[in-house]
């Protein structure tokens, strides 16, 4: 039988892993994969990603060039752009990006490419797994059908689970091998094969009875949070119309050991998964006749925090008897989160297209991040790209306002403190000390 043939694979670590896409999520599991011994071929349609892994360079901020070249070196990893190599694999995750279309919708373009490639390859014996987050249904929906398709049959012929990414770019407290996996296969054969897969390079497994339940967990846990800051957000909206200060209001409220989780506003919700999980569920909701009204408030909010920003901004310079239209303004920080090169969905550049639209010339320090085209965000305009400049004495100095979008650690805020004469701090890079012994004026969210 197919469960104990895979089963054996892995316990003996003969299984070959495929992975379909060396992204943020791709990339450090089948380098996990590696180095705990299974051979692992990883599926890029961008030849030159596939090329800086077989060269043993990493582009991934969590993944060390050391690990890609040992696991290159040791012969257990290799990138290609040739799909009908999966028909050496025993077992495929799909690991590709689900975007939003501009009506909000899911774009399921990208797993339907996976899927499809793995319908031209696929063999008996193999096991599938989605990681790509979606909406309820997806796997057995949508894939199980595909390969249906060419005559296998579930727990005959082949296995499919769904079990969702949980990466935190940049978080060196969390990686693949230490952050419990959720598991759930469209059948039981499936759910147990996979989880004693993930068990290999996983602390902990949690299985579910189904795949429909892991693809909900992961939009539950994402949709929590967005709903949680868009709570925050309007919170520091009402304490900045009383006068309040409302980083000081949370960590107050912080002190309470039960009932109450901390979460802290910002200028807006950025990377692959806060701003796009949501629209996943209130969709599959909307096709079931339910109007999910709390999500879609909560994205309102989370999506209107750059134009507040913008506002902050324009209301700060008038202040200076400067206008917006004209003025000289610094951007620190272009990625969505600190310490890390990711700019998906960043509110920076939504900040900064909003505040070109009205005239102002924009700079911006990102030493993460050496380009923006202005493709990664609905933005409102066409913008030229922008690139990285050198934080100097004289930009800071020569600027009319700077605007802390990301809170990168490597940036000397004293230093700009000292040399700025207008501060709009979104993100409470500044600590109490810098604030009271500043020169600048400092605006706040």
């Amino acid at each position: 039988m197919i469960k104990q043939e895979l089963h054996k694979l892995i316990a003996d670590k003969q299984a070959c892993i495929g992975v379909i896409g060396l992204g943020y999520v791709g990339l450090p599991l089948i380098v996990e994969f590696g180095l705990k011994g299974f051979r692992g071929i990883g599926f890029e349609v961008d030849t030159k990603k596939a090329d800086e892994i077989n060269a043993g360079r990493s582009y991934i901020v969590d993944v060390s060039d050391e690990n890609v070249k040992k696991c290159v070196d040791a012969g257990v990893l290799t990138a290609t752009t040739d799909f009908s190599k999966l028909s050496e694999c025993d077992v495929i995750i799909i690991c590709v990006p689900t975007p939003l279309r501009k009506t909000k919708d899911p774009d399921m373009s990208y797993i339907l490419s996976a899927g499809g490639e793995i319908q031209k390859y696929m063999r008996k014996g193999q096991l599938m797994i989605l990681e790509s987050t979606t909406y309820p249904g997806t796997t057995d929906e949508v894939l199980q059908p595909m390969f249906e398709e060419k005559g296998f049959k579930l727990d005959e012929d082949f296995l499919l689970a769904f079990s969702p990414e949980r990466v935190d770019p940049g978080n060196p407290q969390f990686q693949t091998h230490n952050i419990p996996k959720v598991v759930g296969g469209v059948s039981k054969d499936s759910t147990e094969v996979s989880s004693f897969l993930y068990s290999q390079i996983v602390d902990t497994v949690h299985s579910v009875s189904s795949a429909r339940v892991a693809e909900a967990c992961k939009l539950w846990e994402n949709t929590f949070r967005a709903i949680n800051i868009g709570m925050a957000n309007e919170m520091a909206k009402v304490c900045n119309a009383l006068g309040i200060d409302s980083w000081e209001v949370v960590r107050a409220a912080a002190t309470k050991p039960f009932g109450f989780m901390p979460f802290f506003p910002g200028p807006g919700i950025g990377g692959h998964c806060i701003p796009l999980d949501p629209h996943y569920l209130s969709w599959k909701a909307r096709q079931h006749g339910f109007d999910s009204q709390f999500i879609s408030l909560a994205e309102q909010i989370n999506s209107g925090m750059p134009k507040y920003v913008a506002g902050l901004v324009r209301d700060a310079l008038n202040d200076n008897q400067k206008s917006v239209n004209g003025s000289k303004i610094l951007i620190l920080g272009v990625a969505y989160k600190k310490d890390i090169d990711d700019m998906r969905e960043s509110p920076a550049l939504s900040i900064i297209d909003l505040l070109r639209s009205r005239g102002a010339e924009i700079t911006y320090h990102d030493p993460f991040v050496p380009e923006v085209t202005f493709d990664h965000a609905y933005t409102i305009g066409d913008g030229e790209p922008l690139y990285n400049t050198d934080l100097t004495d004289d930009l800071i100095k020569g600027s009319d306002c700077v605007i802390i979008c990301t809170d990168h650690s490597t940036v000397d805020y004293n230093r700009v403190c000292d040399l700025a004469g207008l501060i709009v701090d979104t993100r409470n890079a500044l600590s109490e000390d810098l604030r009271n012994g500043s020169k600048a004026k400092l605006v706040r969210l």
